[in-house]
Order: structure tokens, then C-alpha cells, then sequence
């Protein structure tokens, strides 16, 4: 009898797992709105299957659909309240829901979105991601409302105990928050020395362009691209050179090369290299190569708005 149930049941739970990795490889494909109506369907049958109702919380998320995402993600953390990524989630989407709304109406939701947070970090000390949000949101919130640089740092030893280069990269993150511009620049280099991964490498070159230092953000990135061999570097070291008009030949040849090696998984769209091609050659006065350069731009992704602002300077030369 136990065997007859068992191939009763064997059909649907072939369902369960075929619906799952459908919606897994739709994410994996970005199609994120494709996997939020299959997955609706499936609930519609299947109301207790916590996965998919993580995954159409998720697939809300990307989609930016917060409110819809607090639903489904206040139904798991009530089903399992043990789970620390459950709560995590859960203060995640309260969190992105408060930056969309009025600051008045964003107070209502800050205690929540604390106090998911906190339960996360209790219930998983070792939750990474936890203690990141931690960080940002003690460093954010004003001090009235329990902003506390103290208990940003406390996480960020929390996570230098975990894995040092979340650590390193925390520290950083807080002290160029509190404008202390030498002692971010010490962490961010203490990461890259510990993990030396493209996210360390980024975070010290987007720092040094805040900072209006486009020498040595260019010097991180001619670093990271010999390290890693990404092309995509190469774009980035175009982009400095054109955005402020230095090692111009330089950044000509970076995105040149950026072009010819062009896959999909570089990320940046071949026409922002033809824009700052474009830019390179405005600086250096060849207006009819300028042109070209942001034709081609203008070309491929018609409705980009600076690319058209690009081409009117170019024509004042």
C-alpha cells in the first residue's frame, strides 16, 4: 500500500522539482516576470510550497515590486521563523520599500526593517549578508532614529571575523561614509591585498572617482586588468581616459581593443565604448571621427539621451 502512495505521489513531486528548475533557469535568463507567472500559477495549486514562494518573493524583488515581495516574504518568515535568510529578506524588502516612499512614511517601516535584521544576525552568526546590511543601516540612519557609527563598526568586526576582505571592505565603506577619505583608502586596499577580486578592485576605483582622483583610479584599474585578464577592464580604462581627458591614446586604444574582444558577458554594450570614443576624439579636435564614434552609438541604442547631448557638443567644435 506504502508503494502504490508512493507512485501516487511520485507525478507531482516530479511537477514540484520540474516547475522549480524552470523557474531557476528563467532567473538565471533574467526573464524575471516569465518566472513570477509560472510561479504564480504553481502557488495557486501548491499554497504550502515554501521554495516557490521564496522564489516569487525573489522574482518580485528583481522586479522591483516591493510590496508584493514584503508579502511573500512576511508568509515565510511567519511559516519558519527560525530561518535567519527568511528574516533577512524579509527586512530587505521592507529596507528598498523605505527608500521609494516619503521620509515621514519610511519611519513607520525603519523599526521592522531593524529588528529583521537584528533577528537574522542573532539566528545565523555567521549570516555575511546580514551584517553588510547592518553596516549600511546603522551608517544611514540619521542618529535620532539609531544611527550609530559604533554599531556599524561592531558588525563590520563581526564580519572581519568571518571573512576578512568583507571586513576590510566594510571598514571602508564606513569611513568614506563619515569622510575619512585616508582611512577608506587604507581598507579598500587591505582588501584587494587579502582577496584581490574584481568587487575589491571596484570598490577602490569608484572611491578614487568620487574622490576626483582619475590618476589613480586609472592605476587601480590598469592593475586589476592585468590581474584578472577581463576585458571589461579595458572599457574602464577608456572611460576614465574620456571622462577626464587623460592618456587619451591610451584610453583610445583600451576601447579599440574593448570592441574588437566584445562578448556579451563584458556587460557594458559596445556603443557606450563607441560614445567614449566619441569623447576621446572631441578632446583631441578630430570633430569628423568624434561624429562617426557617436553615430554609431546613437545607432545602436537610440534613445540613450547623453549619447544625443554627446553628438550636439561634438558639432561645437
Amino acid at each position: 500500500m506504502r508503494v502504490f502512495c508512493f507512485f501516487l505521489l511520485f507525478p507531482f513531486l516530479l511537477l514540484s522539482q520540474d516547475v522549480l528548475e524552470q523557474a531557476e533557469i528563467l532567473f538565471s535568463q533574467k526573464k524575471y516576470a516569465k518566472a513570477e507567472l509560472l510561479l504564480i500559477s504553481y502557488i495557486e495549486k501548491n499554497k504550502t510550497d515554501i521554495k516557490a514562494i521564496e522564489l516569487l518573493g525573489d522574482a518580485y524583488g528583481h522586479q522591483k515590486k516591493w510590496d508584493d515581495a514584503i508579502r511573500g516574504y512576511k508568509t515565510l518568515v511567519d511559516v519558519d521563523a527560525s530561518n535567519a535568510n527568511y528574516h533577512y529578506k524579509y527586512g530587505g524588502a521592507l529596507g528598498m520599500k523605505a527608500l521609494q516612499i516619503s521620509k515621514i512614511k519610511a519611519l513607520g517601516i525603519i523599526g521592522d526593517v531593524k529588528e529583521s535584521f537584528l533577528k537574522a544576525a542573532e539566528l545565523d552568526p555567521k549570516h555575511i549578508d546580514t551584517r553588510w546590511a547592518l553596516v549600511e543601516l546603522y551608517m544611514q540612519l540619521p542618529g535620532i532614529i539609531g544611527g550609530s557609527k559604533s554599531k556599524s563598526l561592531k558588525y563590520a568586526n563581526e564580519l572581519e571575523k568571518l571573512s576578512k576582505v568583507d571586513g576590510y571592505l566594510a571598514k571602508g565603506y564606513i569611513n568614506e561614509y563619515d569622510d575619512e577619505p585616508e582611512l577608506a583608502e587604507t581598507f579598500y586596499k587591505k582588501a584587494i591585498n587579502e582577496g584581490g577580486s574584481i568587487t575589491c578592485y571596484d570598490k577602490l576605483t569608484k572611491f578614487y572617482e568620487k574622490q576626483k582622483q582619475p590618476k589613480k583610479a586609472l592605476v587601480n584599474i590598469e592593475a586589476s586588468q592585468k590581474r584578472t585578464e577581463r576585458n571589461a577592464m579595458r572599457y574602464q580604462i577608456g572611460k576614465i581616459c574620456a571622462e577626464y581627458n587623460i592618456q587619451l591614446n591610451k584610453g583610445e586604444q583600451c576601447l579599440l581593443h574593448y570592441i574588437e574582444q566584445y562578448s556579451v558577458k563584458d556587460g557594458v554594450p559596445k556603443a557606450w565604448a563607441y560614445y567614449r570614443l566619441a569623447q576621446i576624439y572631441k578632446h583631441k579636435k578630430a570633430k569628423e571621427e568624434a561624429l562617426k564614434w557617436i553615430d554609431m552609438a546613437i545607432l545602436k541604442l537610440p534613445k540613450i539621451e547623453v549619447f544625443k547631448t554627446e553628438r550636439e557638443a561634438i558639432n561645437k567644435i
